[in-house]
């Protein structure tokens, strides 16, 4: 594929190497180097390009001339991800999205920024997919389902027409949604979990099928302030 374009990954873990090389052999973008927060830059080079402090980010790569992507995980319930996101917009950059070439996605169907969906997913008619949002491999979302800002899903997860993903959101390997369930912001689904009722309460975790709130709340289980 052709490469117009240029993109500074932000992150140098796991996922900032499978982002590299996604984007390197599946997309228009042809990645210049990596950024990383100082405190925890711990390398110079990865891939032969140069690791840098994501707080000189714009002055070696402006963002006249190079697009972002944040390639973090779900750490902090998916807050550490936004919270360099929302520093990249404020960069004045561009946050670049990757869909693979081998997932299924309507032409109706409306992608955010900072977004990355794999391989196999399927994405049907109508469906909306927010900002800084990851679709692992092999997820199912079906017609006019929105899955909000800042979501992480793993791999084969099915989320029936009709639903809504809250904001922030995780759902483990295998979790079902069936049609028109609503789940708030920072709803937390453990591997297997299914429910076809919409769910209330904001950070709360669920595990098994028919999926129950476990004790411990989502801000509990990953340290951080209920606030959003």
């Amino acid at each position: 594929m052709g490469k117009t374009r240029k993109l500074v990954i932000v992150g140098a873990g796991e996922f900032g190497e499978i982002a590299f090389e996604y984007f390197t052999y599946d997309s228009e973008y042809e990645v210049a180097a990596f950024a990383v927060e100082r405190k925890y830059r711990s390398d110079d080079t990865l891939k032969g390009l140069p690791v840098i402090d994501f707080e000189d980010m714009e002055q070696k790569f402006p963002p006249s001339a190079y697009d972002v992507f944040v390639a973090v995980t779900y750490v902090q319930l998916n807050r550490a991800r936004k919270r360099l996101y929302t520093a990249c917009k404020d960069k004045g950059y561009h946050c670049a999205s990757y869909i693979s070439s081998h997932a299924f996605v309507w032409h109706n169907v409306r992608i955010g920024e900072n977004t990355f969906i794999f391989e196999d997913n399927t994405i049907q008619y109508h469906a909306c997919i927010g900002n800084n949002v990851v679709l692992w491999s092999g997820n199912h979302i079906g017609h006019r389902s929105v899955i909000e800002d800042d979501c992480w899903l793993t791999s084969h997860v099915v989320v029936s027409g009709f639903c809504r993903v809250g904001r922030g959101s995780f759902l483990g390997v295998n979790t079902t949604l069936g049609d028109h369930v609503t789940l708030p912001s920072d709803t937390v689904f453990g591997a297997g979990a299914l429910t076809v009722k919409s769910l209330s309460e904001p950070g709360r975790v669920y595990i098994g099928s028919p999926a129950k709130p476990m004790e411990k709340t989502a801000y509990q289980q990953f340290g951080i302030q209920e606030e959003y």
